[in-house]
């Protein structure tokens, strides 16, 4: 795709949406969530959310990208754990099983990044009870995975938590606790892989887990996308790092330096800035481009220009029309 046709779909972007037929709706920072009996309803909107705030700007194809790429990083990592999906009807919808989901994101790190690195280079070498090694420098490797928990907050931010007090707490029990650990980093380990086929290096992500009714632990939400982890290109990556540069990436952590060097990162009293025009183009073309990566298809959207009226047509057709992606 290039800039204009981004820039054509900006007045037909999916924002809210209003799917009363389909349950209660619980609207979260990216997704509307309709909840029935035994399934629930993903819509994966163009909103865009960092440090905990939905930015005002709508991402052209942002929703279509990500429920895309989420149906087709789940399919691959199906013979790991069993996850949620059931069909996926529409580009920005997703029908799922309905579960209790757990209040911990686990949180996969290989490389010194993000997050990670703002709280390293403050002076902290340990991260959720994991000790860092000593000098090391934004965007290095570690010497191995790490485990990274984080709570997850209905309101404001998520805090980083380590196992040993998810268990403590009363969080989760040790034998769940120790059971998504070697899920998580099995999960990190498969999308390494299909990162390095395609010329890209899986810096870090989080999963989410649900448990069934039942009892049956299940892989939920998203997995592998922009909005859930972080790319650099492999090519470039070993002469950035030893020039000490910023590395080429495909994820929303150049839209977090966008807002810290235009004033904010969701502190209190700071203002939230528009995104330009101009901008909020290059992060459409970033999302595009890393699902084009991913997958090795060419993004082909879907350009109808009322997408709420679509979905519900697309949810209208029998059941034996849904599909699950590529």
């Amino acid at each position: 795709m290039n800039r204009d046709q981004v820039k054509k779909q900006f007045g037909h972007t999916l924002r809210d949406t209003r799917f009363s037929k389909l349950g209660e709706r619980y609207q979260g920072k990216v997704r509307d969530t309709y909840a029935g009996d035994e399934l629930i309803f993903l819509v994966t909107t163009d909103r865009i959310s960092a440090f905990d705030h939905v930015l005002r700007q709508t991402i052209p194809f942002k929703g279509q990208v990500l429920n895309r790429l989420a149906a087709f990083q789940f399919k691959r990592t199906a013979d790991i754990i069993e996850n949620h999906v059931v069909s996926v009807p529409d580009p920005n919808v997703t029908i799922a099983r309905r579960c209790d989901a757990l209040p911990v994101e686990f949180v996969v790190r290989g490389y010194l990044a993000g997050h990670a690195w703002r709280t390293y280079d403050s002076g902290v070498h340990a991260l959720c009870g994991v000790k860092l090694d000593e000098g090391l420098r934004e965007n290095s490797r570690l010497s191995a995975p790490i485990l990274t928990p984080a709570t997850k907050a209905d309101v404001g931010h998520d805090e980083d938590i380590s196992v040993d007090d998810i268990v403590k707490r009363g969080i989760l029990d040790r034998e769940t606790v120790d059971l998504l650990t070697q899920k998580s980093f099995s999960l990190f380990e498969r999308g390494t892989q299909i990162a390095a086929n395609n010329g890209l290096i899986l810096v870090d992500t989080k999963y989410e887990f649900g448990r069934l009714p039942g009892g049956k632990l299940i892989l939920i939400d998203e997995i592998h996308t922009a909005d859930s982890s972080r790319y650099f290109y492999s090519d470039s990556y070993e002469e950035l790092l030893r020039l000490d540069k910023p590395q080429r990436q495909l994820s929303k952590e150049f839209v977090r330096v966008w807002l810290m060097e235009n004033g904010f990162q969701g502190f209190v009293g700071q203002a939230l800035p528009d995104l330009d025009d101009e901008f909020v183009i290059d992060i459409s073309l970033r999302y595009i481009e890393l699902f084009e990566k991913l997958t090795g298809d060419v993004f082909i959207p879907d350009m109808h220009p009322d997408p709420e009226q679509r979905i519900r047509e697309n949810m209208n057709k029998p059941v034996a029309n849904w599909t699950v992606g590529n």
